[in-house]
């Protein structure tokens, strides 16, 4: 199913219009823009060959060239189609990174042509949250490797895939505890008994006793199929050989992917809890392992957000939030050649939070568009009608991430995925949030109340030399305002307000202003001038990050390019003028 800009039976042009649009988001390439008609014209050289689209500017500047637009001149001055191979051999980077991309950029298009063929058209809007997870197959809608998985063949993305639903077991090792690290809720042994259940547990003790391993020596941990297939014969050859470590097999519950490939529901207890597990790929811009030093810290990190939202009035009465906590990690090899590739992260079941009545939803799915060519929300905007459904989507899905921020001072990496929107018969009514052992920050001198904080010297000796920016604490507050921003409006609801006005003709401005409103009113409620001031949400322009840069230059974690600010007040005020 596609985005609402799609071609159907047409991926490739999909991937490079995205691609195009992060270049000419990002500024890299030097592009000559002139409006006509209503719509931007985009002009630019690369490699000696000029190429031209046309499109929209949309809210923080946000590119959008129109579905087939994208054109190369040629070397007799006629305009056609684009050789992927040869615009991405012109782009900026290392023959290397170029490399990489490319191959990436093909494997997108390969696995989603295998989706076309393979996986019938279905209706979504019936499905369960576990089924529907699955089914969300379109990927990030602005990065263009969305769909890469690197390493993974047609065999693998059909087993593993989450589009396919494909069940599959956890393969189990017996790991020298001299490489463990562990932060698991209670006991050990009464750990992997409720998460196993009696009879799995049963098997694994019953398989380590005939090998003959006592249980003071050696440790539990699961493996991703795939991932176990990935490093059985280089990486972990020498632990076998040593005896450091043995293969149990697959055994106990069966698991389906999410939408994020690593992270995976138990299909046999729908109620037990999700497992992230490594995976040796990359897939958007991203490695898809564990960071070593966040595996262990989770359980810390999510008592404290939980804590605070538990503990404030407001987040039960006001702006309603659920924490999914992320309560117990192992990892293997933490400081060697496997760190981030063998370890496990358990978080709270989401649909065990649900009260009678309610349902819940992965919150990108409001970007979709369905078989029936109108989005996924459509019954729902159609039942309540759309400004009154839009202004509680609003105040459902910003304020906690705002409160959480300009109140609490934690900023939160709020995007599509790590948001789930709860809701009865489609009318919204809390917001749940997910995934934060490596995607929350914040300011020690800006936090509300510093003695919640985690004390982080205990739980890795490595926080003890740590830089600002180097993990979770920083001294810069634009970093804090970059995050929300980035991943609540700059990639996730400027793609809800791109979809409303491509299918109900509601223009984006209106959308903005109602969302600068809420979060006018917010600050006048919370007397909260100073505190947003501080973090200059409201300035002209803002950063924002650079995703396809890193990808093509690699040489920083982070790159960052410049954007009008979709909610300055100042532009605001002018979009309200007659």
């Amino acid at each position: 199913m596609p985005l609402p800009l799609d071609l159907k039976g047409q991926p490739g042009e999909r991937v490079l219009r995205q691609l195009v649009a992060a270049l000419l988001y990002e500024g890299v390439v030097d592009t000559h823009r002139s409006v006509r008609d209503g719509r931007t014209h985009f002009h630019w050289t690369l490699g000696g060959r000029s190429y031209r689209c046309i499109g929209t500017v949309g809210p923080f500047g946000r590119v959008r060239p129109a579905a087939g637009s994208i054109e190369a001149q040629g070397d007799d001055g006629v305009w056609g189609e684009v050789s992927m191979a040869q615009f991405v051999s012109a782009l900026p980077g290392t023959g290397i990174s170029r490399g990489k991309l490319l191959g990436e950029l093909k494997q997108t298009i390969a696995f989603s042509e295998w989706n076309e063929r393979n996986i019938p058209p279905r209706s979504r809007r019936p499905m369960s949250f576990a089924a529907l997870e699955g089914a969300l197959d379109e990927g990030h809608p602005y990065h263009p490797c969305y769909k890469a998985r690197t390493g993974f063949s047609n065999a693998d993305h059909a087993a593993y895939g989450p589009e396919t639903g494909k069940a599959f077991q956890l393969v189990w090792l017996l790991v020298d505890r001299k490489h463990l690290r562990h932060a698991l809720p209670g006991g050990e042994t009464a750990f992997w008994q409720s998460e196993l259940g009696p009879e799995t547990w049963s098997q694994l003790t019953a398989m380590q006793a005939q090998l003959d391993l006592p249980a003071d020596a050696f440790g539990l941990v699961p493996l991703h199929p795939w991932q176990w297939r990935n490093l059985a014969e280089t990486l972990f050859a020498g632990w076998i050989s040593a005896g450091e470590a043995y293969c149990l097999g697959p055994m106990g519950d069966r698991y389906t992917a999410t939408q994020s490939v690593r992270s995976l529901l138990n299909l046999d207890r729908p109620f037990a809890a999700s497992i992230k597990l490594p995976l040796n790929m990359v897939n958007t811009s991203s490695l898809r392992t564990l960071e070593p030093h966040s595996v262990c810290t989770a359980p810390a990190i999510s008592r404290w957000i939980s804590g605070i939202a538990v503990d404030d009035v407001f987040f039960h009465e006001r702006y309603p939030l659920t924490i999914l906590q992320e309560y117990a990690g192992i990892i293997a090899d933490a400081d060697g050649p496997l760190a981030g590739h063998v370890g496990a992260i358990w978080r709270e079941n989401a649909q065990a939070t649900l009260l009678l009545g309610e349902a819940i939803i992965p919150f990108n799915a409001l970007m979709m568009v369905e078989t029936d060519g109108k989005p996924f929300a459509d019954d729902w905007i159609r039942r309540f009608g759309l400004m009154p459904w839009i202004n509680r989507l609003l105040e459902i899905s910003v304020l906690p991430v705002w409160h959480l921020l300009i109140h609490h001072g934690i900023a939160v990496e709020a995007h599509g995925q790590n948001m789930l929107l709860v809701h009865r018969d489609g009318w919204p009514v809390r917001l749940i949030l997910r995934d934060f052992h490596d995607s929350m920050e914040f300011c020690p001198a800006y936090l509300r109340e510093p003695q919640k904080a985690p004390d982080f010297l205990p739980l890795n000796p490595l926080y003890g030399q740590a830089e600002p920016d180097q993990y979770y604490w920083t001294d810069n507050l634009d970093s804090l305002r970059e995050l929300v921003m980035d991943t609540l409006f700059v990639y996730n609801l400027a793609e809800i307000s791109h979809l409303l006005d491509h299918c109900y003709g509601l223009p984006e401005s209106r959308f903005w202003q109602r969302v600068e409103s809420l979060l006018a009113i917010y600050a006048q409620e919370h007397d909260a001038a100073g505190r947003l001031a501080l973090l200059g949400c409201d300035q002209p322009h803002i950063l924002t990050e650079s995703l396809m840069t890193r990808k093509l230059l690699a040489l920083k974690p982070e790159y960052h390019h410049t954007v009008p600010n979709a909610l300055a007040s100042k532009q605001l005020q002018r979009r309200r003028k007659p």
